[in-house]
């Protein structure tokens, strides 16, 4: 925890957008952490809680606005934090399909830096055909993902157990999955030194 506290202490600033596959910054010894989720799951809100920063990442009402992957260097080369474009939604259905199988299969194919993904899961609402087909994608693309559940303070407290338990079966059943399924609020800060611990662990 304390390590955790420490590393997101540190500064945290956008240094790289890339909306092709050679437009992506060289793969250096800095290790890489990915997030990415349904539009609208909480991402960017999720960025800002870790980092303490309330505008790091842009937080959108509109749905499925980022359409790139963007960096952010963590500590000064302690770690690099990769915002993936949200995914799901149906405005542009096939645009992320054309991104989900193109530039992010080959981002997360092609990167020896990236130790893991973090994918976002709503605690309001049951696991989407898209969650699915994500980690599908990262298990093709041989990438270990964790699971996160954003927004558990809009939820009851039955109701966010039951949540946990359905997850928490999911990554069982997937080898490229971490057992470890946090729950996160970005409202309350809950689950956040604990997710920051998790990071510190893959940190450099």
């Amino acid at each position: 925890m304390e390590a955790g506290r420490l590393l997101f202490a540190r500064p945290c600033s956008f240094f790289y957008a890339a909306q092709r596959i050679d437009q992506l910054p060289p793969v250096t010894d800095v290790p890489e952490v990915a997030l990415c989720g349904r539009s609208n799951v909480g991402k960017s809100s999720l960025m800002n809680a870790l980092t303490g920063q309330k505008a790091l990442a842009r937080v959108s009402h509109t749905p499925g606005r980022t359409r790139q992957l963007n960096f952010f260097d963590l500590g000064e080369g302690k770690l690099t934090l990769v915002d993936m474009p949200g995914y799901g939604f149906a405005q542009a259905s096939k645009q992320v399909k054309a991104d989900w199988q193109g530039l992010m299969f080959d981002f997360l194919r092609g990167r020896p830096s990236l130790r893991r993904v973090l994918l976002l899961m709503d605690a309001r609402v049951e696991t989407k055909p898209a969650d699915r087909a994500a980690m599908d994608l990262l298990g093709e693309a041989a990438v270990a993902f964790q699971l996160v559940l954003t927004k558990a303070d809009a939820v009851k407290p039955a109701q966010l157990a039951k949540r946990l338990e359905e997850v928490q079966a999911i990554a069982k059943r997937r080898t490229a999955a971490h057992p470890l399924v946090i729950v996160t609020s970005s409202e309350t800060g809950q689950g956040i030194p604990e997710l920051r611990a998790e990071l510190a662990a893959l940190a450099g």
